[in-house]
């Protein structure tokens, strides 16, 4: 495979505690441009037992209904064996902590609403780390 490529770069930023959402688009694409691969894909993996990252439009209402659905599918207060955030744990459960996307002509392919969100999920303000690795030619 002649001209391929990988590119590791981290992210790094702080959350402000439960269900807090943090748009890391620009971040994404900014790496992937700085990596001088034009097709191939961007894999973003969130190193966290109580993070994930999603996919979903950047508008407010929808994220306050994001955070009402996994409070109502997974409540934070419940007789739970593990102390102080096992709802935490569980909801990271359920969502994935990593995205593979596609990098076409040196941009990441985000769809026309589409944004990358780290979710915290835990119950503090945290200090965390995306791992963004960018492959291809």
């Amino acid at each position: 495979m002649a001209g391929f490529k990988v590119v590791n770069e981290k992210i790094k930023f702080r959350t402000h505690g439960e269900i807090d959402f943090t748009d890391i688009t620009d971040k994404i694409q900014e790496a992937a441009s700085a990596s001088d691969i034009k097709n191939g894909i961007v894999h973003v993996f969130a190193p966290h037992a109580t993070g994930i990252l999603i996919i979903e439009e950047n508008d407010f209402a929808l994220l306050e209904d994001i955070k009402i659905f996994l409070e109502e599918i997974i409540p934070t207060h419940k007789n739970y064996r593990h102390p102080s955030n096992a709802h935490a744990h569980l909801r990271s459960m359920l969502l994935p902590p990593d995205k593979t996307l596609p990098l076409i002509d040196g941009e990441v392919a985000f769809g026309t609403w589409q944004s990358l969100f780290y979710v915290e999920t835990d119950v503090f303000p945290r200090e965390r780390t995306v791992i963004i690795q960018i492959m291809g030619e």
